[in-house]
């Protein structure tokens, strides 16, 4: 391929065009060290306008915009790396080639990052829940997570106990959705910094993809949905949308998003919703007392009322069900984008939410 004399001034325009969003992404990159920052005039500020506005335009559609956004961009990728081995087969992928295709790539993840934490990103980096509740949290010992769990397992069978007999009638997932932005005006009352106006919580329409993924559902920061899997068991369904919609508040950590799921959970005046809320954190807080103290969590699994030890089964069938050989590489990739988002323990971030529950604890001496 011949070189023009436009070729030198189109590597300089793509070039200048790389300008403004290295300033921007910068710009962010510095901000992120400002927590206190981020949380007064972001998190609680910016955000709130950008989650509502986006609620109010999505919360009406009965159907996933967010997964319709994510299937076209998967879409244009596959053209892209079609396009690009065609020219790497027939011999056409020059150093002009390489160079602007070059500067797309990193254009396009520049203003990806850009408008990931304009519109939510940078929630990652903020004070959160703990300066909330004025929460200190330090390193618990084993005795105290034992206490704790002794204190759920009491909570989560006689929750169950209400719920009535193996033959309980679950309802349809999308009432359980109106019931949580219900659950979350209850919580409002406790907690004044849950105020959740909008509504716009789905089904993914790729639940299926998602729940082999080995994902209960999703928040998408660029339409503002929470995204539900609708293959999960009924009984944990409600947990899960709780924790989606603490998302759309602006907590990004998947810890703050479980503890305030719980705790929304709990408060309400539903007691699927409660149950739901117990059975998450005992799975949680069971499991590290069973790698810390095995004969304690043993006990308390032998102490759980034979309606929780039906639901724990369907669960864990559910979870195994769902294995598969690709799971562990998606996990993975998960993993290391929580730990590029300041959760230093990655997919294992999930489980810390019994760090919270403890201080928690510790300060109003009640779970």
């Amino acid at each position: 391929m011949k070189v023009t004399n436009k070729q030198p001034q189109l590597y300089i325009s793509n070039v200048a065009s790389l300008i403004l969003p290295i300033c921007l992404a910068f710009f962010i990159y510095v901000v992120s060290y400002f927590p206190a920052l981020i949380e007064t005039y972001y998190s609680l500020k910016i955000y709130q306008f950008i989650a509502d506005f986006q609620r109010i335009l999505t919360g009406f559609i009965p159907f996933s915009i967010g997964d319709i956004f994510y299937a076209i961009l998967a879409i244009i990728g596959i053209f892209w790396v079609i396009k690009i081995i065609r020219l790497l087969i027939k011999k056409q992928f020059l150093k002009h080639h390489f160079i602007v295709e070059g500067i797309k790539i990193l254009k396009f993840f520049l203003w990806l990052y850009i408008i990931f934490n304009t519109l939510w990103g940078l929630n990652y980096n903020r004070l959160g829940i703990s300066s909330q509740l004025h929460l200190q949290q330090t390193n618990y010992t084993t005795e105290e997570l034992s206490a704790m769990t002794c204190d759920i397992v009491d909570k989560l069978n006689n929750s169950r106990l209400v719920l009535g007999d193996s033959n309980y009638q679950y309802p349809k997932y999308t009432v359980t959705y109106t019931q949580a932005y219900a659950a979350y005006k209850k919580a409002h009352q406790d907690f004044s910094f849950l105020n959740y106006k909008y509504y716009s919580v789905k089904t993914s329409l790729l639940s299926l993809v998602i729940s082999y993924a080995g994902y209960s559902g999703y928040y998408n920061p660029f339409t503002g949905e929470a995204q539900l899997n609708n293959d999960l068991p009924e009984f944990i369904l409600p947990f899960v949308t709780c924790h989606e919609m603490a998302h759309q508040l602006g907590y990004a950590s998947e810890s703050e998003a479980n503890f305030i799921g719980y705790l929304v959970a709990t408060h309400s005046n539903n007691q699927l919703f409660i149950y739901s809320g117990y059975f998450d954190i005992f799975m949680s807080a069971n499991a590290e007392l069973l790698a810390k103290d095995f004969y304690a969590g043993y006990l308390n699994l032998l102490q759980l009322n034979s309606l929780v030890k039906k639901d724990r089964k369907t669960y864990r069938t559910y979870v195994m069900g769902k294995k598969n050989n690709i799971q562990p590489i998606i996990s993975n990739i998960y993993d290391q984008y929580l730990k590029a988002n300041q959760q230093k323990g990655g997919i294992n971030s999930y489980n810390e939410v019994v760090g919270f529950l403890i201080a928690y604890k510790l300060k109003y001496g009640k779970i």
